[in-house]
């Protein structure tokens, strides 16, 4: 057992080969389909007065049915949202809803509005604060007829069938070489 580590080694990179096209083919889903968005980003939601909420809304465009996440400490912040005037104002005594339950909150953009969320008063004058615009859905992707293509390569066809058990098995006989030396 003393060459042990170089099983795990190779176990350890076949699975790590094993889960490339996983990893590879992660895409965003279709359009149409809801989106989820954490509110700021990697910034989250929390009282910085160096972090712009508007600017991280700009580049996105919500739709009817999208999400939204927001990551707090529940015992510093809160969420609500309020009409026009009150986030113009930083209001946070007449707020619509409270949104705040547990410092992972999540709201469903269930209306084509302007949805207006803010923390509290001192914390929305300091820019805690975003406006998110919901549009209507765009329509379905239009389908067009499929042009026949060149038909798939024998790796594409067979990679889960072929190449990943031939790794393991590779993995295995040299387990076997190994245990034999």
């Amino acid at each position: 057992m003393v060459l042990g580590w170089r099983t795990i080694a190779v176990v350890l990179a076949c699975a790590a080969l094993a889960m490339l096209p996983a990893v590879s083919s992660q895409t965003p889903p279709p359009p149409g389909q809801p989106q989820l968005y954490k509110v700021g980003g990697s910034h989250m939601w929390k009282d910085n007065a160096t972090f712009n909420y508007t600017t991280w809304a700009s580049g996105k465009h919500f739709h009817k049915g999208d999400w939204l996440i927001f990551y707090f400490d529940k015992t510093m912040c809160n969420v609500l949202e309020v009409n026009k005037t009150c986030y113009d104002s930083c209001d946070s005594d007449h707020f619509i809803q409270n949104i705040t339950h547990g410092g992972r909150d999540v709201v469903q953009l269930n209306q084509t509005k302007t949805y207006y969320f803010i923390s509290h008063s001192w914390q929305c004058a300091n820019g805690m604060k975003v406006a998110i615009h919901v549009e209507k859905p765009p329509p379905p992707p239009t389908t067009s007829p499929k042009k026949s293509s060149s038909p798939p390569t024998l790796l594409s066809t067979f990679r889960g069938h072929i190449v990943l058990p031939a790794l393991f098995t590779i993995a295995a006989v040299w387990d076997s070489f190994l245990l034999l030396v």
